[in-house]
């Protein structure tokens, strides 16, 4: 069984860590984003792997070939024109067998095994508040009867989470191909719930299977939630292995994640809180927090924040989003 995942975007609303790191690599619970995807993907039977990519997509390319020894084909979009413009970009490495297409910010829970053994086409779906940010799907039962992608007006409050098992992978790229010949765009880019309500008129079924949780790794807050939901998915703090000597006076409130080499003094770490490997953190309280490799943070409240890699941070009570190698001095 295939997978495809388009890692191809820029991730604007993640600024400004993804002026140094492609969203998809973007650490949270110790992992980068697409470790956990391509995690639970291979858990579930999945051995072969297609990336389409845009932005720094041979970061992606390094990290994933050094991570996994599975099947990877890779793909170039060279223009932003939309997920279904990625997929029909990739439509060469998977014409003719069945897929599983993910987004490579999308984290999941869910019975996916159990999906790919029941065959045919199939959406993952939540309830969402607003669906005029989402793809929606009109359902009878776990049939699917409509397809719209981001309506003005509800119709339905089941979006599509991201997950789309095609067995009709044919029809699927022809009625993308259909998309860009006669310039179908919604909001300006060629949409592919456009083109699976396409399938869906042209005769094609489609059911739907809930997710347990869907984690939606798109803004700083929801990447801080993601990072909590994780940390409490596995329910341990891991211990800190010492730089230049040993860890003091830490106080640990689970769950945490700490890589390797983590120096603490002083420190009360605790809870939602992964730091990553060569981190530093000296006479200070952080909670409910990512921090990244090699970053700094001395006498300072932190929490609610992402403090980006080789960051230095001194002072008072924070709130951050920093990137790569600034400086932040809250004073005396």
């Amino acid at each position: 069984m295939k997978a495809l995942i388009p890692v191809a975007g820029i991730g604007t609303r993640l600024q400004p860590h993804t002026f140094t790191t492609p969203k998809a690599l973007l650490q949270v619970a110790g992992r980068p984003i697409l470790g956990h995807i391509v995690d639970d993907l291979i858990t579930s039977g999945i051995d072969s792997f297609c990336f389409v990519t845009g932005y720094r997509g041979e970061e992606i390319r390094e990290w994933a070939e050094g991570a996994y020894e599975v099947e990877m084909a890779w793909v170039e979009q060279e223009e932003m024109l939309g997920l279904g413009h990625a997929i029909l970009t990739a439509a060469d490495a998977i014409a003719g067998e069945p897929v599983f297409i993910i987004l490579g910010d999308t984290l999941f829970e869910a019975d996916l095994a159990g999906v790919l053994a029941k065959g045919g086409n199939s959406l993952g779906v939540m309830e969402v508040d607003d669906p005029s940010r989402f793809g929606v799907v009109v359902t009878e039962g776990e049939k699917v009867i409509k397809l719209v992608e981001k309506p003005e007006q509800p119709i339905s409050y089941l979006a599509i989470a991201g997950l789309y098992h095609i067995t009709e992978t044919d029809l699927l790229i022809a009625q993308l191909r259909r998309l860009v010949e006669e310039d179908i765009r919604t909001r300006g880019e060629y949409q592919l719930t456009d083109a699976l309500a396409m399938m869906l008129a042209a005769g094609a079924a489609f059911r739907t299977f809930t997710l347990g949780a869907w984690y939606d790794c798109g803004i700083p807050d929801t990447v801080l939630a993601t990072n909590r939901a994780l940390l409490e998915r596995s329910a341990s703090a891991v211990a800190p292995a010492p730089v230049d000597g040993v860890a003091e006076k830490a106080v640990i409130i689970p769950p945490v994640h700490l890589a390797a080499e983590v120096t603490l003094e002083g420190a009360v770490i605790g809870p939602h809180v992964s730091i990553d490997s060569g981190a530093v953190i000296r006479r200070s309280i952080v909670s409910d927090a990512i921090v990244g490799a090699g970053a700094v943070i001395e006498g300072a409240v932190v929490e609610s924040s992402i403090v980006g890699p080789r960051t230095r941070v001194t002072g008072h009570p924070l709130v951050l989003n920093i990137g790569d190698s600034a400086t932040v001095t809250g004073g005396e």
